[in-house]
């Protein structure tokens, strides 16, 4: 009894301090965004400057040397590819940014028109990329697998992020202990998958891990039960995505698991157009 009041008081500690952690990442999050703003402008603006620049070369071409027009015209190229490139990573992280700033203040339980392929791929390397910075040596192969034309949906963005989220992070951790254990030529892999059939949304993230024994599937829904070491899982993370993709999107989350070859997790969630 004592033992367990005390994990239950560890886990507590925990949340306590992951909800700390998401309130100032949303502080973090809302500083970034305004010189990211300004980068993405200026680029903007340079660009503009650029197409100017040209036109003046081009009015005056007779005047310079045939090299030095064709230096200029190189240059120019590069300058506008640099500009694209800059304008593109930096929406990029604002797009990021608008992500974790809607899951720590997203209003409640309010459906929005989304873009889940664009969500769960948002979802799916931010997981990747905090395994690699949590996880000495850690690698995975993605492969990845979005239906085309995919119109937006009625979800509740923040909490749909969450369970995407939950899911990569587990499947990257079972790949990533497997390939601890693992001698010879095993290779870490996750394959994500979003579909619409029937009037149904799967979204399915699949890996070739440790998968889960026989005990393991009969408890992975209780609270507080986790295969990871103490301090890196808090047993919550399946509870929740059950309760995001049962109770509020009416939908149904169903997993295949084998142990010693991997899992496969996927989320159904009826389509609200």
């Amino acid at each position: 009894m004592e033992q367990e009041i005390l994990k239950l008081k560890e886990q507590l500690q925990k949340q306590e301090r992951l909800a700390s952690l998401g309130l100032l990442s949303a502080g973090i999050a809302h500083e970034i965004q305004n010189p990211l703003n300004f980068v993405i402008n200026f680029s903007k603006m340079s660009d503009k400057l650029l197409k100017d620049l040209t036109e003046i070369v081009e009015d005056n071409a007779e005047r310079l040397p045939e090299e030095d027009r064709e230096e200029l015209a190189d240059i120019v190229a590069d300058l506008q590819e640099n500009m694209v490139k800059i304008a593109e990573h930096g929406q990029r992280a604002i797009s990021i940014i608008q992500g974790i700033l809607l899951v720590s203040r997203g209003k409640e339980n309010e459906f929005l028109p989304t873009d889940v392929c664009k969500l769960v791929k948002e979802y799916v390397w931010l997981s990747y990329h905090a395994m690699r910075a949590n996880q000495k040596g850690f690698n995975v192969t993605i492969r990845e697998d979005y239906q085309e034309g995919l119109p937006q949906m009625m979800v509740i963005p923040q909490d749909l992020s969450r369970a995407v989220l939950n899911l990569m992070n587990n499947a990257c951790y079972a790949a990533w202990k497997r390939a601890q254990q693992a001698t010879g030529d095993y290779k870490p892999e996750v394959n994500v998958k979003v579909e619409a059939a029937d009037g149904q949304l799967h979204i399915a993230i699949a890996d070739n891990g440790v998968g889960m024994s026989d005990e393991v599937k009969q408890r992975l829904y209780e609270n507080f039960f986790t295969t990871k070491p103490v301090g890196e899982g808090t047993g919550l993370g399946m509870g929740i995505i059950r309760d995001i993709v049962e109770n509020k999107h009416q939908g149904t989350v169903t997993f295949e698991s084998t142990e010693g070859v991997g899992s496969c997790f996927t989320i159904t969630i009826p389509m609200r157009p």
